[in-house]
């Protein structure tokens, strides 16, 4: 995938190929960071409640300077909203606080409340509860394309049972050495795009031997390789930095990993 490209989402919408991520980034930050990534040409921006910096995100885009349908805004529902009045109202305060006249993705953000994430417990009504107020949003404009963000096969299996609009986006944790192919190719076949959040690992990969020796070989950085590495999947990465140098080098992934260096990336456990 060409990093200065674009995915095209089943509903035709385009999302720019790689995203700026704004986790952990405080609200009274976010605004001159995400405004350093829009400077630099990132032209998508992932948000969420959790987050609580949709303030400082959508203040960064009116701020730029750019035309309103240039940036793509990501934001997502509360992973402990459940039902359709609670995740209806949320969506509203999301474009409120955003301060923009529509939401380009917004995602379920988890299937599970995050104290319970990967539990046993069944989140199946409640998900389709938020993911029926999604698609109302959806369809009176608010929200130009839906999806979810870590769901499992069969936790998207239950979206599509009950949909009358099919997921577009589901992004997960994803990077070279945490690579979950099965689920990756499931997703590309029911033609739902897949974003790659983190694909940094956290930060782990960024000391990481292995892949310090692969970058030097390249004559790139590590972030550089793990995002390429995302692209060439197909992926849709989501590199977060605080660090603006950092954040104008990780557009810089016009290279081409070699076919045996992908497929070791794709093999390791790190």
């Amino acid at each position: 995938m060409n990093p200065n490209g674009h995915s095209t989402l089943h509903n035709g919408v385009t999302v720019p190929a790689i995203g700026f991520g704004t986790w952990l980034i405080d609200n009274d930050q976010v605004t001159d960071i995400a405004l350093a990534a829009l400077q630099a040409g990132f032209r998508h921006i992932d948000s969420a409640q959790a987050y609580e910096n949709e303030e400082g995100v959508g203040k960064a885009v009116r701020l730029s300077g750019l035309t309103r349908k240039d940036v793509f805004v990501t934001t997502k529902v509360a992973a402990e909203i459940k039902d359709h009045k609670q995740a209806a109202m949320s969506i509203q305060r999301s474009i409120e606080r955003l301060g923009l006249d529509y939401i380009d993705l917004m995602l379920i953000h988890c299937p599970q409340p995050w104290a319970e994430f990967r539990s046993e417990k069944n989140y199946n009504e409640g998900n389709v509860a938020v993911w029926h107020a999604l698609e109302e949003a959806y369809q009176d404009g608010k929200i130009r394309a839906i999806g979810v963000s870590n769901f499992l096969q069969n936790e998207l299996q239950n979206i599509l049972d009950h949909c009358s609009i099919r997921p577009m986006v589901n992004q997960i944790f994803t990077h070279a050495g945490n690579t979950p192919v099965e689920l990756i190719d499931w997703c590309k076949k029911q033609d739902i795009i897949v974003e790659a959040y983190s694909p940094l690992g956290h930060g782990r990969l960024l000391e990481n031997p292995k892949l310090k020796a692969i970058a030097e070989r390249y004559g790139v950085s590590v972030p550089q390789i793990c995002i390429r590495y995302c692209l060439q999947m197909n992926l849709l990465p989501l590199p977060k930095t605080t660090n603006k140098t950092h954040i104008k080098n990780n557009l810089a992934v016009d290279f081409t990993i070699s076919e045996e260096d992908m497929h070791t990336l794709m093999q390791w456990n790190l």
